[in-house]
């Protein structure tokens, strides 16, 4: 897990300017072990800046993502974000539709992808939902509910 301070220093080394919102967005995300939707870090950031816009959050939100500071993820309930992994090689995710925890897929399912000749991949996501031991115990079979 990144500290606040390491995302502070990513986003500077980015050329990012740190105003209060984006060190209160880096405390948020350091403090947050799954992903957090858009709502939910503007209802957390409302609380501290009266008169901020949804826009304004989400724009920060997708800058910190384009910087590799936050990783973006859809889910059926729409987009969500958590901080970026420490891991620097290339990986792939298993999340709890639950709790969000993650598991990383150390293989990549690109390498066993043909690819036709005339489609240049330039990047690809590849996640795998479902629910961790502990939470699985407290979902339904299916075909219940």
């Amino acid at each position: 897990m990144h500290t606040y301070e390491e995302i502070v220093q990513k986003m500077a080394s980015q050329g990012l300017r740190i105003t209060d919102q984006r060190k209160t967005l880096a405390k948020l995300f350091a403090e947050s072990p799954g992903y957090l939707a858009p709502k939910a870090v503007y209802e957390y950031m409302g609380k501290s800046y009266t008169g901020l816009s949804f826009d304004t959050v989400y724009r920060n939100l997708r800058v910190m993502e384009e910087l590799g500071v936050l990783e973006q993820v859809v889910f059926e309930e729409g987009v969500k974000f958590k901080l970026h992994c420490r891991e620097h090689d290339h990986h792939h995710h298993m999340i709890c539709l639950q709790c969000g925890r993650t598991y990383p897929i150390t293989y990549c399912p690109m390498e066993q992808t043909l690819v036709p000749d005339d489609f240049k991949v330039v990047k690809h996501k590849f996640e795998v939902f479902g629910y961790c031991k502990d939470c699985a115990q407290d979902e339904p079979a299916l075909g219940e509910g």
